[in-house]
């Protein structure tokens, strides 16, 4: 198997959390966010390394962090950049030479579980580039500058995109070296891929795997862990 390596970036400052300082640091079942998200990791046997990238200022909390709870597998913690794109090109550029498969996650993404990341790795497979995603529930319609609808697009197929990530490690680095050279940003690292005329695989993700970025899904993130422990 091509060794794998994670990159997560965990430079936002989550404004939206109305918190002051990075949302990543508050505490979810009495440890930081980021602890949870990176011991999924940590865990699995399918992992080599680990590169969190962080704000400058956060650097050293997170290398205690990473000493206190024992995470080992973390090879590096680099200073991100101005927009996460920016710091997830310097996470991969800062991965071994080694490294072959690169799986992109969300900092704030604490609720992977490890069975749903070994299904993930398995379905992606053989496919250059995929990502997690759940359908939409709701209906979605697009509107114009003016806020008027235009379009009731079809549910069925739409997908709400989550992280994991997985790419080609050559693959994901030429996409974010083009981009940076042309000035392009897309939505997420899969876009990039997109961009340059990659196919993208979705594979079915979980309703749990939310993110945390206001105070209403830190309260949800709470119930999941406590409903997980029942």
């Amino acid at each position: 198997m091509a060794e794998l390596g994670i990159v997560i970036p965990a430079a936002g400052q989550g404004k939206r959390m109305g918190a002051e300082g990075n949302k990543q640091f508050l505490s979810l079942r009495g440890q930081p966010i980021l602890v949870h998200t990176v011991r999924v990791f940590q865990m699995s046997d399918c992992v080599s390394e680990i590169v969190i990238v962080g704000a400058e200022n956060d650097l050293a909390l997170i290398k205690d962090l990473v000493i206190r709870y024992k995470l080992d597998k973390v090879a590096r913690i680099c200073q991100g950049g101005v927009q996460r794109q920016d710091s997830v090109r310097l996470g991969v550029l800062a991965l071994s030479s080694t490294i072959q498969r690169v799986v992109v996650h969300d900092g704030a993404r604490p609720l992977l579980t490890l069975k749903d990341f070994h299904r993930f790795l398995q379905a992606a497979e053989g496919f250059t580039a995929a990502t997690m995603g759940i359908q939409v529930k709701d209906t979605i319609k697009q509107i114009n500058d003016f806020g008027c609808v235009t379009d009731t697009l079809p549910r069925e197929r739409l997908r709400a995109v989550q992280t994991p990530q997985i790419f080609e490690r050559q693959t994901l680095e030429a996409a974010h070296l083009r981009a940076a050279s042309n000035g392009y940003y897309g939505t997420d690292d899969a876009s990039l891929l997109e961009w340059m005329g990659y196919p993208v695989q979705v594979i079915e993700g979980s309703q749990e795997n939310i993110k945390v970025t206001t105070p209403e899904d830190l309260w949800l993130a709470e119930r999941i862990l406590t409903m997980r422990e029942t």
